[in-house]
């Protein structure tokens, strides 16, 4: 008879008792593999539709196949002479009313089909695999008129298109909007928690052992700054970010933009005497329209302090049907001149990376600490599969601040020279008639390039 069915959890291991326990709105579990997420998903769901009588319950993974050697396979037997399997419908239906739907979203598109449906609890396995619009589309979800629990239980492991939402959420907790901090909790759990795991398969700890840095750092720590497909692995905190310091006036500063209505993002970065790059302000806003953005990158910059020339992506030279007048005239006419940038992605990346490589425990790149989104994006971009050396332009939002990055390091760019006043160099009479053509940012852009005839 059912009732005589035993759900056994005698074997569970701390981490995933206090997932067990876990009661905010949101609870992510995981972070690395191998740390008995699949086995606690097939617990507790079963447990809060035997313990709620009625609730009803969605399990999800991205594809069908996951879902079917993941948790089906899982489930039949352990809920055997406990809960009925409806393959058609793909649900257990248990005798108090409860149910536990099973589904998977492929596509973007596939989550639309849970829209209007109502759940007490969601499950997610694998969340990092989910986009952001999903997960949003799916909270949606988590609604009914009982007394219930409203929860979403996710688990993960750093890599795939939700690295970086589910990083914001539960590693960073940067919330927007009426997110509140309260509704997340975070539980972490690595394969040296899954005692079960290292009795029976010890051998699996030395191929985690065996993984490349990166990887190993991901899969077998949980380390979030290191992930599958990470595009800048070379990227470390303790190298790369530095504390903020006074630039000194004779290195040369310049700034570089990427501008779209989604977000107009700003660098600020100053080059030393050896030819080393100090990113030391940022900026980044949406819904910016030119005239405004223009003006806070202007009141940004300190008065007296010398820009060389700002670099922009050279779409902003292409001209409106309807005015007549491209984006960099507008700029322009708001007090910031532009240079037009280079479009060669895979070149501006590589140019990233070069700068990002660590030799005697230095890089050329130095990020200062108070540039907190660059920071972020910079070590979430994910290599494009179909193309190795480019970044995934998804997620957008992260692209932005990179981007404005690597416009810039595809500019000749030469050291700041020592504040010592150095004989003037002399200009041929070609050098000249360019300069007196030139306009302002024109004039400055030569004399970076050329040096200055006037010390």
């Amino acid at each position: 008879m059912q009732g005589e069915a035993v759900l056994d959890i005698s074997t569970m291991n701390s981490k995933q008792a206090v997932f067990f326990k876990a009661r905010k709105r949101f609870v992510a579990y995981g972070g690395a593999r191998g740390g008995g997420k699949s086995w606690a998903i097939d617990r507790k769901a079963p447990l809060l539709a035997l313990f709620y009588q009625g609730i009803k319950i969605l399990l999800l993974r991205r594809t069908y196949k996951d879902l079917e050697r993941n948790h089906v396979r899982m489930l039949e037997p352990l809920l055997k002479g406990i809960a009925n399997y409806r393959r058609q419908e793909k649900l257990f239906l248990f005798p108090n009313g409860s149910i536990l739907e099973l589904g998977y979203c492929a596509s973007e598109a596939d989550v639309l089909q849970y829209q209007g449906q109502e759940y007490d609890v969601i499950f997610m396995d694998e969340a990092t695999q989910f986009t952001e619009y999903q997960f949003e589309t799916l909270t949606a979800c988590l609604r009914g008129a009982n007394k219930f629990p409203k929860r979403m239980y996710l688990t993960c492991n750093p890599g795939g298109v939700g690295h970086e939402w589910v990083k914001r959420l539960f590693i960073s907790r940067k919330y927007r909007g009426s997110e509140n901090p309260d509704d997340y909790e975070f539980i972490p759990a690595t394969v040296f928690d899954n005692k079960a795991l290292l009795e029976n398969d010890p051998g699996y700890v030395n191929m985690l052992n065996n993984l490349s840095e990166g990887l190993r750092q991901a899969w077998r720590d949980g380390n979030w700054d290191m992930m599958a497909g990470q595009y800048f692995s070379e990227f470390d905190r303790n190298i790369h970010v530095i504390e903020p310091f006074e630039i000194p006036k004779h290195w040369k500063k310049y700034r570089t933009i990427d501008y779209g209505l989604d977000c107009l993002a700003c660098l600020w970065i100053a080059i030393d005497e050896r030819g080393d790059y100090y990113v030391y302000r940022e900026y980044a806003e949406s819904d910016k329209v030119i005239s405004v953005g223009s003006e806070d990158i202007l009141k940004l910059t300190p008065k007296g302090e010398e820009v060389i020339y700002t670099v922009a992506p050279d779409d902003l030279w292409a001209r409106s049907q309807e005015t007549a007048k491209a984006k960099a005239d507008i700029f322009r006419e708001n007090g910031l001149g532009l240079l037009k940038g280079s479009r060669n992605r895979e070149a501006g990346w590589v140019a990233i990376k070069e700068l990002l490589t660590v030799k005697n425990g230095e890089s050329r790149l130095k990020i200062f600490s108070n540039c907190t989104g660059l920071i972020e994006c910079l070590p979430a971009l994910q290599r494009d599969e179909k193309r190795p050396t480019d970044c995934m332009t998804e997620p957008h939002e992260i692209t932005h601040l990179p981007d404005a990055l690597r416009y810039f390091c595809l500019q000749y760019i030469s050291p700041a020279e020592s504040p010592v006043k150095k004989k003037a160099v002399k200009w041929t009479d070609d050098y000249w008639e360019d300069y007196e053509n030139a306009d302002e940012e024109g004039k400055k852009l030569l004399i970076a390039r050329r040096g200055n005839p006037f010390e």
